[in-house]
């Protein structure tokens, strides 16, 4: 029997631009110490700490815990690529339901360089190797593109191709996250941008994307306290939010074969975890009215609203037309802005999705707020792949 999990702190720095934020050390240290202090929890209670970042060298996760304290407790560095933050939330919540420890902390953080993401290592195979040869195959066109434009636009394309999608939709995608985004002090674009003012940016891939419709490079930091309801209980803790149910998956056969942009991007992976979250928490995707998903592209926010099963395949741009994912319609989508305006520091995302949907449920997202919350849905994804979907319910 697997315990229940308390999210009792969760903490957020205000996300920024590259060349305009602290180190990764005073980053991730703030949003320890704020995740701590929003718990009211001493950081010598914390028995285990998951540090999630992509771009730093083998300890950075160290580096930052210092700064907070010393109590010698085990720190576990942690790379999943933009699924990272997830994976060392999904990392601590299984070390709390599993009984192996009773108070945890997950924190992300990244000090991203400008420009689209590259590789640090030149002298051998890359990572999306696999992938990267199946798309190259079944989309010669691609070839030469940066790789998460290559991946995630041409997924896109696919399903303007199959389903008629038009591009204005994707472009309604961006104008909705501004909008949320406004109402979000640590956004870091916070400026409302209209569909047409989507449209009219400068042009990426003629007829499939402009520049506002991925995300930007960012920089920041999240963190979560986790523990046992019985900890909570011991400690004065608050255990109104807690983690009903997660699932992490990875690339299945189906993934590469046949070959699909649609399927190499994780749409596959997202079903696969969505399944496994709703059938392990007894809800469906009927039940969901607030969301933050994996928005690095306008597109992937489309396909991902098909994956999660809150329309059918094809009926992204529908959903869009009828203003089901914004307020007022079926899901609220991404109420932070998204990475799409909020920003996406890699290792920070999963852990700021899960504060953004902790404040839901809490009902202290102001501005955000979506109103009689019993659930609450992330989905985080990483090329590579990983795919962690966790479903939070009130106490």
């Amino acid at each position: 029997m697997l315990r229940r999990t308390c999210v009792a702190g969760v903490g957020m720095i205000p996300f920024a631009k590259p060349g305009a934020s602290a180190s990764y050390i005073e980053m991730g240290a703030t949003a320890v110490r704020l995740a701590l202090q929003d718990a009211g929890l001493p950081y010598e209670k914390v028995q285990q700490a998951y540090a999630g970042y992509v771009f730093g060298d083998s300890t950075c996760g160290q580096s930052a815990l210092y700064e907070v304290g010393l109590p010698g407790i085990p720190v576990i560095n942690v790379n999943n690529n933009c699924s990272t933050g997830s994976t060392a939330l999904f990392l601590a919540r299984q070390a709390v339901a599993s009984g192996a420890v009773d108070c945890v902390i997950a924190v992300g953080f990244e000090q991203m360089q400008a420009g689209a993401l590259k590789g640090n290592f030149e002298d051998r195979p890359p990572v999306l190797g696999k992938a990267t040869q199946v798309a190259s195959e079944s989309f010669p066109e691609g070839r030469g593109m940066p790789g998460a434009l290559m991946f995630f636009g041409g997924a896109g394309r696919e399903h303007m191709q199959k389903y008629g999608t038009k591009m204005e939709t994707f472009a309604a995608i961006r104008a909705k996250a501004s909008r949320h985004a406004a109402n979000n002090p640590l956004a870091v674009f916070r400026k409302v941008v209209t569909t047409e003012e989507v449209m009219a940016d400068q042009v990426v891939w003629p007829g499939v994307m402009t520049r506002l419709m991925a995300c930007p490079p960012t920089c920041g930091a999240a963190a979560a306290v986790l523990c046992s309801e019985d900890f909570a209980r011991r400690h004065g803790l608050r255990s109104d939010v807690r983690i009903l149910a997660q699932a992490m998956t990875t690339d299945r056969a189906a993934a590469f074969d046949p070959p699909s942009m649609i399927s190499l991007v994780g749409s596959d992976m997202t079903s696969a975890a969505a399944q496994q979250v709703y059938a392990a928490a007894g809800v469906g995707p009927e039940d969901i009215r607030v969301c933050e998903l994996h928005d690095c592209f306008a597109h992937n926010e489309l396909l991902t609203y098909e994956a999660l099963g809150f329309c059918d395949a094809g009926a992204g741009e529908r959903f869009v037309e009828d203003g089901d994912n914004t307020y007022g319609g079926r899901v609220v989508v991404n109420p932070s802005g998204g990475l799409l305006s909020k920003g996406h520091p890699l290792g920070a995302t999963g852990l700021a999705q899960c504060f953004e949907l902790t404040q839901q449920l809490r009902g202290h997202a102001q501005g955000r707020q979506v109103e009689g919350l019993n659930h609450a849905l992330q989905h985080n994804l990483g090329l590579g792949g990983a795919c962690v979907v966790t479903l939070y319910g009130r106490g």
